[in-house]
């Protein structure tokens, strides 16, 4: 018995060995630089800007006011998030924005229509948007990023013309109070954003929806020969960003008090910036929801501490273009990676 007992433990020490150094592996490729950049961006950021401007930086109305407005631009970015894991580029994000804002003043004050049948209208007709350049990206065959960018032009006209190019002022409280009612000190905008990026997770990675949406953006046509119905993927993405965007128009319009004809062009480059940048946290190049909502507000860091450091007002355009092209750098590096990491293993599985 004394034998037996002897030789039974260095067998469980041996065997406990590997698993204790595969969680130690695991725990450390949770915390690379490489998986979470943007939390380790964020604090030499903070670190930065509360010793250069401790008074403005450190204060607490600075943050919820960063916290407040970055919400409309995190929910454009997650709807954005959709499309791109389908494989589509959405250029028209930005004046979709636009035409939702536009869209839900011109209900309410030129045609008095209820609020709730306008937030509705406003809602579907960034979803018809969406479909428009579905099917003309399914169904026409035209490349994402032209059918986008027409479609944008075409929007940036209705805007003109339903505006005719003037401020449409005179929204009732009611609708205001979308925008600016707080609850525990952050504007109800915030909480929206939460929901729709918890929903659009919950959707793209814990689904076969998300699977297949995953799918068809990796490689659509292995998609399409696994039985994925990829038009229809691609279609509905649209949809949904369309949806989201016009949505988080209308919240600007709320915010604002006024319909704005010119804000939606100056959304778009922070959402693709989000989302590239986003892109390379947590799943390895893989465009992912919180990666995103992470990304949105480390840029909105960097931006408004240089702001309050008193940098030029260009420099928000400068530092969302430089992220934007570091960001897409830094995914295709990521995924050239992850695809020659998965050759390796093959073909030493092959010589196994």
């Amino acid at each position: 018995m004394h034998v037996v007992e002897t030789e039974a433990v260095p067998k469980k020490e041996h065997t406990a060995a590997p698993t204790r150094q595969r969680d130690l592996g695991r725990i450390a490729r949770l915390l690379s630089f490489r998986n979470i950049s943007a939390v380790y961006v964020f604090i030499v950021l903070f670190v930065i800007f509360s010793i250069w401007v401790p008074s403005t930086f450190l204060s607490g109305d600075t943050w919820r006011a960063l916290i407040d407005s970055q919400a409309v631009t995190a929910m454009l970015a997650v709807g954005l998030v959709v499309a791109l894991s389908a494989g589509a580029f959405d250029l028209a994000i930005g004046a979709t924005l636009g035409f939702g804002s536009i869209l839900v003043a011109w209900l309410l004050v030129k045609h008095g229509i209820p609020m709730v049948p306008a937030i509705a209208l406003t809602i579907v007709a960034g979803a018809v948007v969406g479909l428009v350049n579905g099917l003309l990206v399914v169904k026409a065959r035209i490349d994402s990023f032209i059918a986008t960018l027409g479609m944008s032009s075409i929007l940036l006209a209705m805007i003109a013309w339903i505006s005719s190019s003037q401020q449409i002022p005179g929204l009732s409280n009611s609708f205001q109070k979308l925008g600016t009612t707080q609850i525990f000190g952050l504007t109800l905008p915030v909480y929206l954003m939460l929901g729709i990026a918890l929903a659009a997770w919950y959707v793209l990675d814990l689904t076969p929806v998300g699977r297949h949406v995953y799918a068809t953006g990796g490689n659509t046509e292995a998609a399409r020969l696994a039985g994925v119905r990829t038009g229809a993927v691609v279609v509905l993405a649209l949809v949904c960003c369309g949806a989201v965007a016009a949505f988080s128009g209308l919240l600007v319009t709320s915010a604002l008090g006024t319909g704005d004809p010119t804000i939606g062009p100056a959304y778009l480059l922070p959402a693709f910036s989000a989302a590239f940048l986003g892109s390379t946290q947590f799943r390895g190049g893989r465009f992912n929801v919180w990666g995103t909502v992470l990304a949105v507000y480390v840029l909105a860091t960097g931006v408004k501490g240089l702001q309050l450091a008193g940098a030029p007002i260009w420099i928000p355009d400068l530092f969302n273009g430089v992220a934007l092209l570091l960001a897409v750098g830094l995914a295709k590096y990521q995924g050239s990676a992850r695809r020659a990491g998965a050759v390796r293993r093959l073909l030493k599985l092959d010589r196994s």
